[in-house]
């Protein structure tokens, strides 16, 4: 699945006239990118949510031919459901025996996803992270399994474990890619439709395996922030950053 529902507010102004999956980048879309990464790594079949242009997604997508794959659209023209209900809304179109790969519109990454594909199994999510600095992270155990979140910033913490949380916790920013199992869908029946799905997987990791990711030599952007482009002889380009040393390949 890949979500491209959302309003590209900090790519304006950019996307004051289409959707930020049509933000043209390195001579393509946002969502030419990823649909090219997740065909590479043997994808037959997505999912892309819209929202915003909704249209516009829908029409280039049709102008494209699917780009050969077989494409479903989860309409949420009506309202925007953050990426949790979006996921819980585009239910009906996924095969309930097979895990998801979900993939954000705006992210770039040298992540081998067919490799993070075949870690199926191991956890009921499994999301892609890092060591890089941001104000909001992930915490997980030296396993890997999610404990909680906190803003550095602000000193919030959220967690369904008891406060304070264990000192030897690692933080980790989360990558907008992951691997989600079906088998947590009917978690999200009490949930409204709206709903951010960071949220519902720390509300859940105390009972279900939740797990991080750390691909080693993992280099990843952001596109979604207008300071990221540079533009060049007329075109929007990016350069992937080189990796951190400090991540490591473990789950």
């Amino acid at each position: 699945m890949i979500f491209a529902a959302g309003l590209g507010t900090r790519l304006r102004p950019l996307t004051d006239d289409r959707p930020k999956a049509l933000v043209e980048v390195n001579g393509r879309t946002l969502l030419e990118h990823t649909v090219e990464r997740l065909r590479a790594a043997g994808v037959e079949r997505i999912v892309v949510n819209v929202h915003h242009f909704a249209q516009q997604i829908v029409d280039f997508i049709r102008q494209k031919d699917g780009f050969g794959l077989d494409v479903a659209i989860s309409d949420e023209s009506d309202e925007l459901l953050d990426t949790g209900g979006g996921l819980k809304h585009a239910r009906a179109l996924f095969d309930e025996n097979s895990p998801i790969l979900i993939h954000n519109v705006d992210i770039f990454s040298n992540t081998d996803l067919d490799a993070l594909y075949n870690k199926r199994g191991v956890a009921d999510a499994l999301l892609v992270v890092s060591s890089r600095q941001t104000k909001r992270y992930l915490l997980f155990d030296p396993n890997m399994n999610l404990q909680g979140w906190t803003n550095i910033e602000t000193g919030e913490v959220k967690s369904p474990f008891a406060l304070p949380l264990a000192d030897n916790l690692r933080k980790m920013a989360f990558a907008g890619i992951h691997l989600f199992s079906p088998a947590l869908f009917p978690l999200m029946d009490q949930w409204p439709s709206r709903f951010s799905i960071i949220d519902f997987y720390l509300k859940n990791c105390a009972e279900r395996r939740i797990a991080g990711f750390a691909p080693t030599d993992l280099r990843l952007i952001d596109v979604g922030k207008y300071s990221q482009l540079r533009q060049q002889d007329g075109e929007w380009k990016i350069e992937l950053p080189q990796p951190d040393r400090h991540d490591s390949d473990n789950t």
